[in-house]
């Protein structure tokens, strides 16, 4: 709005109409701000227990990998991880929360569930540490779908209280001050205007006295 805006009653319901845009938006930037703060919230608390479960299978992971070495030899392991497939179902999808755009993760997991090594010179530790891991693959790829969406929601929280901010501290207050400005012009224009009627009709009096 401009400052400078000349006393008008137009200008006055335009500025009026300017600050109330301004609320407005301040008010649907604030409750944004709020749902991603929420909905950060959330995953971030959502990062930790994956974090905290993949250390946990991690741990049974490695436990069961040194038994399955001791048991069958480090190169019978090798040869048994050869034959495992790589990944390559992964799929990224994105999806929006408030106009955030989020990545969603898709991948088969059954394809790799069953073994693909012979069983005849595998053993127990070996499942026990197939299956481990493949728990911990799925759990790495859900908490890095997760910390991303949690960056890119921080990224755009950031943004919206920047926007909230401005409303909040420039553009109402000086809204406001543009609405006072030209409404106390247009009130001391009338006041003049009022005292002007009564100085010609007190003028047109004396020149034309009651009879």
């Amino acid at each position: 709005m401009n400052l400078k805006a000349v006393p008008t009653k137009g200008n006055l319901i335009a500025a009026k109409n300017s600050l109330k845009l301004a609320k407005q938006g301040y008010n649907l930037m604030d409750k944004k701000r709020n749902i991603l703060i929420r909905e950060l919230m959330e995953m971030i608390e959502n990062a930790k227990s994956i974090q905290y479960e993949i250390d946990e299978t991690f741990r049974t992971a490695y436990e069961c990998l040194e038994a399955a070495n001791i048991e069958m030899g480090i190169t019978g392991v090798m040869d048994a991880a050869q034959a495992i497939p790589v990944e390559e179902s992964v799929k990224i999808k994105v999806r929006s929360i408030m106009g955030t755009e989020i990545p969603h993760v898709e991948y088969d997991k059954s394809g790799n569930r069953a073994p693909v090594y012979a069983f005849l010179n595998s053993r127990e530790s070996l499942d026990k540490a197939r299956e481990s891991f493949t728990k911990v693959k799925d759990l790495t790829i859900r908490l890095a779908m997760v910390e991303n969406s949690a960056y890119r929601l921080a990224m755009n929280i950031k943004k919206t209280q920047k926007r909230t901010n401005a409303l909040q501290n420039i553009t109402i207050p000086a809204t406001e001050a543009v609405i006072k400005t030209i409404s106390d012009a247009l009130e001391e224009k009338e006041r003049e205007d009022f005292i002007r009627l009564k100085v010609i009709k007190r003028e047109m009096n004396k020149k034309n006295p009651a009879s």
